[in-house]
């Protein structure tokens, strides 16, 4: 027990030293970032995000960025949302049930992962790949039928697959829109460090080739966000 103490006494002592070596800027992104970790890590032992809901349907996001999304959804009022990665469906029907509070848009969501999912008549589910010409056929079809549309990525994250996506979705986000990329956050961007070359890598590689896109700062007002610097705003034709 002295020994446990004692080790205590140096942890907390070694905490204190450290805090004071930074600056008030670095202290408050350490405790964000610890904090971000600390509720990632909880997320797959089904808690903090892994049992996050609407209206009894897993959404998998953290709720800070739920509220983002109705900010962004007041503020634009796309006719059309387009999301690629549905899961349970839960995203969708937050983003529909908002659309109704509206009372205008709907959603068109697709994954490769074809079950049963909560209806609801602003959604549309597809099934199949993200990037085959057969969905992108589709939301071809349904952009060309509405003036305002905003994106959602949150399928596979790997580099290769989510760059792939930027390039093909940005000609459906409409002007002064948004091109959300979903998980930022990982490959050490501050949690799950070992993933690999993720969303975070393809934004950087696509904003590098597209001056049509900005990233909103203003959409890390809450500080914890799973989509850091992930909130892409078309500011150009």
């Amino acid at each position: 027990m002295r020994m446990l103490q004692k080790v205590t006494s140096l942890i907390w002592k070694y905490r204190a030293q450290l805090r004071s070596a930074l600056t008030p800027a670095e202290a408050r992104e350490k405790t964000v970032n610890d904090f971000h970790r600390l509720y990632y890590d909880m997320g797959p032992q089904g808690k903090t995000w892994g049992d996050t809901k609407w209206f009894g349907i897993r959404a998998g996001k953290c709720p800070l960025d739920l509220w983002l999304y109705q900010e962004i959804l007041f503020d634009v009022k796309p006719d059309l949302i387009i999301e690629t990665g549905t899961a349970e469906g839960g995203s969708a029907l937050f983003m529909a049930s908002m659309c109704d509070l509206l009372n205008r848009g709907r959603v068109m969501t697709v994954d490769i992962d074809d079950k049963p999912r909560p209806p609801h008549p602003r959604v549309t589910y597809l099934s199949g790949s993200s990037t085959s010409p057969s969905i992108l056929a589709q939301f071809e079809v349904a952009r060309r039928s509405v003036s305002t549309c905003m994106v959602v990525l949150d399928s596979d994250h790997s580099k290769a697959h989510v760059l792939e996506e930027l390039r093909l979705y940005k000609r459906f986000v409409s002007q002064e829109s948004y091109l959300i990329v979903e998980d930022t956050n990982v490959n050490g961007h501050p949690v799950f460090p070992e993933h690999g070359p993720g969303p975070t890598e393809a934004m950087d590689s696509f904003l590098s080739e597209n001056r049509e896109f900005a990233i909103d700062e203003s959409k890390h007002k809450f500080l914890l966000t799973f989509n850091p610097r992930g909130y892409l705003k078309r500011t150009a034709p």
